[in-house]
């Protein structure tokens, strides 16, 4: 059935989900009005387009980087396509919940929902182009594991094809030039880099790409630019393409936005200008406040999402005596739910009030400016009892038991917590009781160097590579390698006959437990 067929359906409200359709690349609040105005049950009105409606939201929840919502709308978008034979979008949203869960979770070896979002873009009728997504994907996976040169190689193998198609679908030949640029930056090629930023600029007025996507494309790969060329200490080219990026920090994704902020802090720190540097940290800490904020709301959003879903099944289901039970358990089961959840946004709420008395007094010109990058994302109670956790684990003497319990540890932070350890002063203090001498000895033999870095330094002694320390700091993996190249500056050894991993080990071997060096 068309979508104008449905659009005439019983109570008109089809033509809200018709509207929502036309807005979404516009105008993500006018669309969700669109969306709010359809009512509930969504069964009863807009009956065979749910999983639409679902899709809809989702695409609005990443442009805000609500991402708890965004995971939850997926979910319902697979559900109602399965139930709806909508193939197309049951693969889309497969294919988001496997990247979710590759990138939040860290788990890479689990491919059910990218195994079915193949199978379901496949079938996919209304865009034959569907199932390029998957190795898409699959070159940008690889990108995010380091593997740059077999990233290029997925891409570069398919992309005259790519380029063939790209008056009728345009956005795979836009994918692959942006990533191909962007893992060149990684290789350290300026040269191939900028060939293909070249072409990526050239796609500005396809008419098949939506300008959402290709202004969030142009911000990141400006941003990865304006990093390299930091690095390099060349500051005018830096603040060159930091002007390019501002132009689109609209359409930036949180990490992207994070990164812009601390990147200009830094560049007008290192030009003197202390005022702009100032007003760029201050930005960070008000973006990190505003997004503790969202995500504190997005949990009772879903959780009251949740309570209206059981709400309408008991209204359908309410002449079935042989279900009542279940779902009186489950009702009750959600307002549980949303106690703990209200109880943990009370103090919260009395937590970030104190952090903010804190900030007004901090005076940013003497502190460290990677200190001000908190989020306020940390539990007091919950950080005292990670302490006793921490100690435990330092008690443990073989390297490799020590290594995989504090793996553990952080998976278990990040799937069964809301709060996650930041790059403040309180996860120094953990990590610090994991191995006293190696601190207290990097503290005296290097003192240039910030905690982050301390952190970064004791981690790559111990054996973890940039993804893991990625994942245990919240931060990007393209940020670890900026920092360990930063050490790599500060420490000053010889960098032709040694490399960073091999000098940690050389200076502060000493500092490992025994039974580790017999391993």
């Amino acid at each position: 059935m068309s979508s104008s067929c449905y659009g005439q359906g019983e109570g008109g409200y089809y033509r809200f989900l018709d509207s929502a359709n036309v807005t979404v690349d516009i105008n993500s609040q006018k669309t969700l009005q669109f969306l709010d105005s359809i009512p509930k049950p969504l069964e009863e009105n807009i009956k065979g387009r749910i999983a639409e409606y679902y899709s809809v939201k989702a695409l609005i929840h990443d442009e805000h980087n609500e991402y708890t919502k965004f995971q939850q709308s997926n979910i319902l978008a697979l559900k109602y396509a399965v139930e709806e034979d909508n193939y197309c979008i049951a693969g889309q949203a497969s294919l988001d919940l496997h990247t979710d869960k590759y990138l939040i979770a860290a788990d890479t070896a689990d491919t059910k929902y990218l195994d079915k979002a193949k199978m379901y873009l496949e079938k996919c009728e209304e865009d034959k182009y569907a199932v390029l997504q998957i190795e898409t994907m699959q070159s940008y996976y690889k990108s995010l594991d380091g593997k740059f040169k077999e990233s290029n190689a997925i891409l570069l193998n398919r992309l005259n094809y790519y380029r063939s198609i790209k008056d009728e679908v345009g956005y795979y030949y836009m994918f692959a030039n942006y990533m191909l640029a962007s893992n060149y930056l990684q290789l350290k090629n300026l040269q191939e880099a900028h060939k293909y930023l070249k072409r990526l600029k050239k796609l500005k007025n396809n008419k098949t790409i939506l300008l959402y996507n290709y202004k969030s494309f142009m911000a990141s790969i400006d941003l990865f630019f304006a990093e390299i060329y930091f690095e390099k200490t060349q500051i005018d080219s830096t603040f060159y393409y930091l002007t390019n990026a501002s132009k689109n920090t609209k359409y930036m994704v949180g990490d992207a936005l994070q990164d812009y902020y601390e990147l200009s802090a830094s560049a007008y720190k290192h030009s003197n200008n202390i005022e702009m540097s100032k007003a760029y940290i201050d930005s960070l800490v008000m973006y990190g406040n505003n997004l503790f904020v969202d995500n504190l709301g997005a949990s009772f959003d879903v959780n009251n999402d949740l309570l209206n879903a059981e709400s309408e099944l008991i209204e359908q289901k309410n002449q079935k005596a042989s279900i009542l039970k279940i779902v009186f358990w489950l009702l009750g089961f959600i307002v549980l739910v949303s106690l703990i959840y209200y109880f943990f946004y009370v103090k919260q709420r009395v937590h970030l009030k104190k952090v903010e008395d804190k900030t007004k007094g901090l005076s940013y010109l003497k502190s460290n400016n990677e200190q001000l990058t908190v989020k306020v994302h940390g539990l007091e109670a919950y950080i005292k009892n990670l302490k006793k956790e921490v100690k435990d684990i330092a008690t443990t003497k073989c390297l490799e038991e020590q290594k995989s319990r504090i793996k553990e540890l952080y998976t278990n932070l990040h799937i069964n917590s809301s709060t996650i350890l930041d790059k403040s002063e309180s996860h120094l203090e953990l990590v610090n009781e994991l191995n006293i001498d190696f601190f207290r000895k990097i503290d005296e033999t290097y003192p240039q160097l910030n905690k982050s870095e301390v952190i970064i330094c004791y981690y790559i002694l111990i054996g973890f590579n940039n993804k893991e320390i990625s994942v245990f700091l919240n931060t990007s993996i393209r940020s670890v390698e900026s920092k360990r190249y930063r050490i790599s500056k500060k420490i000053n050894f010889d960098k032709e006959r040694t490399t960073l991993v091999e000098h940690l080990h050389k200076t502060f071997k000493d500092t490992l437990h025994s039974t580790i060096h017999d391993n």
